[in-house]
């Protein structure tokens, strides 16, 4: 069954695209053998991120942003992230309306998935999505996150070009960014961008860019804004090449203002990334933290299975009650035999 599916998700049909999806989502049995044979036929899409605060439009940007790479030639994946709900796991808004410019073509393929107890953050299955929506051959994957601030930063392991969106006049927001989000962004988007408070905004974000900009030139022994200007040009000049600021671009998503300006940010990134050198370094990032986070979740699996042959952790938790042992002691008793196999294996 599982190489059927393939063959028919490589064919081109939707219909497997999205049974592959659900099958990853739902962790069923035979998924990660499904995923693995993917792997290969990976690597040719552009994963564009979009995140920032609630009520920013990212949903609406989306679409757009779907629609102009349709009227380019190009397939589109849309990937949203959803809250979890606290009953099924599964996404509480997935069956909303969110592409509505795009309904009927079977070339923008929209899924909503459930953030799965993390909110804001990429679930393992996501990531997966992606590979699945990747082999199939979507020129354009985008993942719309459900917006909670900081906890955004795990897209940053996904997708290779982050959109921080961020809505006019909201100085918390800006503030909110300081704090750390600020690094994974490389380009704002101010949308909604005919309210009152865009251009302060706009202002704002130009600000905070100038001063990490200044802060890593410090950190890496380059000269700052506030030295002669003959200085700071050669050092701007020597890094141009190597070094990417965050553009600001403004747009109106509901009419489609700016729309094109922001895909033109979004190809200037994507080709950087691929003469600075810093698209393979990402991908060696990203699955490195992924080979990281699935030993984790096997071995976490692995050492439950242990403890429940060994009577649960009740009964560990009684004798360490008892004054009988320590944690410590327990955690040598379970993983002794573990770390004996790993290395007779490993010789």
């Amino acid at each position: 069954m599982t190489d059927q599916l393939i063959e028919e998700l490589l064919a081109g049909k939707h219909r497997a695209l999205a049974r592959t999806i659900t099958k990853i989502e739902n962790r069923s049995p035979g998924y990660r053998e499904l995923v693995s044979q993917l792997h290969e036929h990976t690597g040719d899409a552009d994963v564009i991120g979009v995140t920032g605060s609630p009520g920013a439009g990212k949903s609406t940007l989306v679409d757009k942003l779907a629609e102009s790479y349709r009227e380019q030639g190009l397939t589109v994946g849309v990937i949203a992230i959803d809250p979890s709900s606290p009953f099924t796991g599964g996404a509480v808004l997935g069956d909303r309306i969110r592409m509505a410019s795009n309904t009927g073509d079977m070339d923008v393929f929209f899924r909503s998935m459930s953030a799965r107890g993390s909110l804001g953050g990429l679930s393992t299955a996501t990531t997966d999505a992606v590979k699945a929506l990747d082999a199939f051959g979507k020129d354009k994957i985008i993942i719309e996150t459900v917006g909670a601030g900081q906890n955004e930063v795990d897209i940053v392991r996904t997708a290779d070009t982050v959109a921080v969106l961020v809505p006019p006049g909201s100085g918390d927001d800006v503030q909110m960014l300081k704090a750390g989000i600020l690094e994974i962004a490389d380009l704002f988007v101010v949308n909604k961008a005919d309210l009152d408070g865009a251009d302060r905004t706009v202002q704002e974000l130009k600000e905070m860019v100038e001063m990490r900009r200044n802060e890593v030139a410090v950190a890496t022994g380059h000269h700052g804004a506030m030295e002669a200007e003959t200085a700071e040009t050669t050092s701007t000049a020597s890094d141009e090449s190597q070094s990417w600021t965050p553009p600001i671009v403004e747009t109106v998503a509901k009419t489609g203002d700016g729309i094109g300006d922001l895909i033109d940010v979004l190809e200037d990134h994507a080709d950087y990334l691929v003469e600075s050198g810093q698209l393979e370094a990402k991908a060696r990032s990203r699955y490195a933290a992924e080979i990281r986070t699935l030993l984790r979740e096997d071995a976490s699996e692995l050492l439950a299975s242990e403890i429940d042959a060994r009577g649960g952790i009740d009964g560990f938790v009684d004798r360490v009650l008892d004054r009988k042992t320590d944690p410590y002691t327990i955690a040598d008793e379970v993983l002794d035999p573990i770390e004996e196999c790993v290395r007779d294996q490993r010789d």
